[in-house]
């Protein structure tokens, strides 16, 4: 082979401080996750693409740009997910659960978005996310918000983060806030561009999301939302701001936050910091009362949020919170009558739930060094006759111990 094969463009390896970064990220997304109530589910990773271009919109960018669509030797059309909402409520139909709501359902796991690989984001991806199903109440936007401020509290990395919080209203506010959105636009149409000018058509409040320059001028000048919402709209929200000021969660109100989509209402949110450059939103969400309902169940008021993993890592690695590497204890057989007792040892250690490792081969010279390139805790030296003795290698001390008495060391 003429050139060293590479990873495909846009992904990558994660090993040693990367991998410890990723499993603290979703260790601890889960720990606190399970403080409330959530239970993890695992959707596949493939689905029917059905459950993509319905639930995300056959016009939205995902689907109609980013997605890896396949068909497989069935003649099925097969999509790895580009988000893993669309399964959550998928499955939560498929499983018969949408008669014992509410459903608290936290995901860790790969996702996949063909589009132009940068600094935090990457072709495979990946997400956690947090989802309550069934709930229509103002408390549970709150909730899961809380939790996702707690994630980002216990990785370490809240300085400079913020939330950011708006409401899209019920459908009678979307609607009213449509037809004006409609009538500002189509007055300045020739200055859209031209995926904007279909959105115009189609849904205009994705005109809202565009990352054109000139549509982007254009939309600062958009009416906002509050002058349409209904009383009950209104009190919704205001009941999310009372209950997130009772949960500590600072924010701070963003007219501009929208979600394009119909299923979306009331609460949208994101997570942002100015700490990774243009792409500064690190956790998204909203309430999302109409996608159960797209993937064939009944009405099911619903809301949550994602994250990108690499993302939160990043800001682990900018706040200088990469886990350290296990320190092992590494067992040390002193001649080759001693690799029987060192073996014993070696297990002991293991089942007393110790890191430990016995180097492959080497005279005790080897070992040791090893020992200090694996920035070992200290070495157990293993004498022919079965003795042992615990080498403390930052303190520098040696003492003899017993095999059973390895589990308090």
């Amino acid at each position: 082979m003429s050139s060293k094969l590479q990873p495909a463009r846009g992904t990558r390896d994660m090993i040693g401080a990367d991998a410890r970064r990723h499993n603290a990220v979703a260790d601890t997304a889960r720990r606190i996750a399970g403080l409330y109530g959530f239970e993890e589910w695992f959707t596949p990773i493939f689905e029917d693409t059905r459950v993509f271009s319905r639930g995300l919109g056959d016009t939205s960018d995902v689907v109609a740009k980013e997605m890896y669509s396949f068909e497989d030797r069935g003649g099925e059309s097969l999509t790895l997910r580009p988000e893993n909402t669309a399964g959550v409520c998928r499955a939560l139909v498929t499983n018969g659960l949408t008669q014992s709501l509410p459903q608290k359902a936290f995901y860790a796991g790969p996702m996949f978005r063909y589009e132009r690989p940068q600094k935090g984001r990457y072709r495979q991806f990946h997400q956690i996310g947090c989802e309550i199903l069934g709930a229509a109440e103002p408390l549970a936007d709150a909730e899961v918000i809380a939790a996702g401020w707690q994630i980002i509290q216990s990785l370490g990395i809240a300085e400079g983060v913020v939330l950011e919080i708006n409401t899209l209203g019920d459908a009678e506010s979307r609607d009213a806030y449509r037809a004006a959105l409609v009538a500002y636009f189509s007055a300045h149409a020739e200055q859209l561009s031209a995926d904007s000018k279909t959105r115009l058509e189609k849904n205009p409040l994705r005109i809202l999301d565009s990352k054109d320059a000139a549509d982007r001028a254009l939309v600062e000048g958009a009416p906002l939302i509050t002058a349409h919402l209904t009383a009950g709209a209104a009190a919704h929200y205001a009941a999310v701001l009372r209950y997130l000021q009772g949960f500590g969660v600072p924010l701070r109100e963003n007219p501009r936050i929208v979600r394009g989509l119909d299923y979306y209402s009331h609460t949208a949110f994101e997570f942002v910091t100015d700490r990774l450059g243009a792409q500064g939103t690190v956790m998204a969400g909203g309430r999302y009362d109409g996608l159960v309902e797209e993937m064939g169940g009944p009405p099911t008021p619903s809301v949550g949020w994602a994250a990108g993993m690499e993302r939160l890592a990043l800001l682990m690695e900018d706040a200088g919170r990469t886990p350290a590497a296990a320190r092992p204890v590494a067992v040390v057989p002193m001649g080759d009558a001693a690799e029987a007792p060192a073996l014993a040892a070696l297990q002991a250690l293991r089942a007393a739930g110790t890191h430990a490792e016995m180097a492959y081969r080497g005279n005790l010279k080897r070992r040791l060094e090893r020992a200090n390139k694996q920035n070992a805790r200290a070495a157990l030296l293993v004498a022919e006759d079965g003795g042992l003795q615990w080498k403390d290698l930052d303190a520098g001390t040696q003492v003899a111990v017993s095999l059973g008495g390895l589990a308090g060391l």
